[in-house]
């Protein structure tokens, strides 16, 4: 019956994609990688929520929260800030230039070579640390939930390899095969699913801790465990309070407002009005993740104690504990359906970068729509079995999931956040002070976090990982900013409006947006 359920609820939704898409052509650019520019505000919202919600953060904020309590949240509420910022300041500038990537703009703003470098790091960064944490997390939930060793018979580093394949070749068929709206529509029916499946862990937890009653468990979780309950962080947590002033806030706006895995879903509105009522109405759900991406780690802490070694398994084991078993077959689906939005989305992300951004700059500069296309698709085949080849490998580098891929990421996502807000918040700053900009801060926080942090320095005497990207983010304005006034343009750098979407905004972008913030502000002060 589990399977059934199971089966049942996965083809459905890849049913309603295919119908939903299946008239969008994919011939062109538009059409394949922007899902024809016609996307709606709450198609928008789910998509955008379930790229981000994967069991990555599932599993791996759960078990930073079963760790240290819901100061964690802050990688939740404060994204709602970020996506208010990028509702009012970055898409409309995006939509204006008609955009299909990111790195597009930074064509238009400095040249080909900055976009180049942008495009590589992001494939880079999507093949070796993106798409290989979602495949591995993705199965280690899989596998340690529904128990697929026993069930298949197999040692555990078999099931992996197996779960990593299946998952990985369900979600390129989406991304390389579907396009843009065939992966928008799936996310958008997952997430309803996502929503509803990822409240019934905290319900029946707080149930099971409260013998029955959901208040009497909220009760008793918050009185035996008062030290869980606190937003702000000391110096010796994974988020000290004084990293949400700093780093915290620049890799919310990395990640909202510039990874192409992300805004691509906004860059695909039909206008401004529908992109910016899609991410405000995000952020507002937003605000609710943590019921589902903290609070269980909380409910497994109080539950399970100091007997689980690997804080990842928290999320895993509550739900195998307090999920009734005619409900199995549905949450896995929906967790399923959750792993192949992450790895789906960065998937049709990195075919776009390298169909418009690499295959059509220097491999064929006359090449038609549809060969671009085609182009990349093969790129995405070949990336995707690329990352099922080293996800399975993870399993002995694995330690602190979340906060490792935080981490690893700022290699690339400080340094392009650097470059593109220069470059819209000044006219005359040179193309050479990107490059310069984007190459150093790479190499610098690769220096900083793989070489002196561990082997020179040490770790318990370095500064904090987002204290560090701050740092490196001003330093590299600061450099941006003295070559641009050594060496500045010879024109002012003008934003041309392409027209191809209407960029009228949203009357009420302003008091929601305000309104949001507000709500951020006041969680953090109840829980202070």
């Amino acid at each position: 019956m589990q399977f059934i359920t199971f089966l049942g609820f996965t083809l459905l939704v890849a049913i309603i994609s295919y119908i939903k898409s299946r008239k969008t052509s994919d011939s062109t650019s538009d059409g394949y990688f922007l899902g024809g520019r016609s996307l709606t505000g709450v198609v928008i919202a789910g998509s955008l929520l379930l790229t981000n919600l994967s069991t990555e953060q599932i599993v791996g904020l759960n078990g930073a929260a079963f760790k240290d309590g819901i100061l964690v949240m802050a990688w939740e509420t404060l994204a709602a800030i970020a996506m208010v910022i990028t509702a009012m300041f970055l898409l409309p500038r995006y939509l204006k230039s008609g955009l299909t990537t990111v790195p597009q703009f930074l064509e238009n703003r400095y040249d080909k070579t900055t976009k180049t470098i942008a495009s590589v790091l992001f494939l880079s960064g999507y093949a070796v640390i993106l798409l290989p944490i979602v495949l591995y997390s993705g199965a280690l939930a899989i596998n340690t939930m529904f128990d697929v060793p026993n069930l298949l018979g197999v040692s555990k580093n078999v099931a992996l390899w197996i779960t990593v394949w299946s998952i990985g070749i369900i979600g390129s068929i989406y991304a390389v095969f579907g396009g843009l709206k065939a992966v928008a529509v799936s996310d958008t029916i997952n997430a309803i699913g996502l929503l509803i499946g990822g409240m019934l862990i905290p319900v029946f937890g707080l149930l099971a801790v409260g013998e029955g009653n959901i208040l009497d468990g909220i009760s008793t979780l918050m009185h035996s465990n008062p030290e869980k309950f606190k937003s702000l962080g000391g110096p010796d947590s994974s988020i000290p309070f004084e990293t949400i002033f700093t780093g915290m806030m620049l890799v919310q706006l990395f990640y909202w407002g510039t990874n192409q895995a992300i805004i691509q879903r906004a860059l695909g509105a039909k206008n401004l009005k529908e992109g910016q009522k899609g991410l405000l109405l995000a952020s507002f759900i937003k605000i609710l993740g943590p019921l589902i991406v903290v609070l269980p780690g909380v409910i497994a802490f109080h539950m399970f104690g100091s007997t689980l070694d690997n804080p990842d398994e928290a999320y895993p084991r509550l739900v195998t504990e307090v999920l009734p078993l005619a409900w199995v077959g549905f949450f896995a689906a929906v967790l399923f359906g959750a792993i192949l939005s992450s790895f789906n989305s960065a998937l049709n992300s990195s075919v776009t970068l390298f169909g418009i951004d690499v295959y059509k700059e220097y491999f064929k500069k006359e090449a038609v729509e549809k060969e671009v296309v085609r182009a990349g698709k093969k790129f995405g085949i070949i990336l995707a079995i690329i990352s099922m080849c080293i996800a399975p490998l993870l399993i002995y580098a694995s330690k602190g999931l979340f906060g490792y891929l935080q981490e690893v990421n700022g290699v690339y996502s400080i340094p392009i956040l650097t470059i593109i807000v220069v470059g819209y918040l000044t006219k005359y700053v040179p193309a050479i002070a990107a490059k310069i900009g984007i190459i150093s801060g790479s190499v610098l926080y690769i220096i900083s976090q793989f070489i002196l942090k561990p082997y020179v320095i040490g770790e318990e005497n370095y500064p904090h990982f987002l204290h560090v990207m701050a740092i490196l983010f001003v330093l590299n304005v600061l450099i941006m900013l003295l070559i641009g006034r050594m060496k500045p343009r010879t024109e002012a750098f003008q934003l041309q409006y392409t027209q191809q979407v209407d960029i009228t905004p949203w009357r009420y972008i302003n008091s929601v947006g305000i309104g949001i913030c507000v709500i951020v502000l006041g969680i953090y002060i109840y829980f202070a």
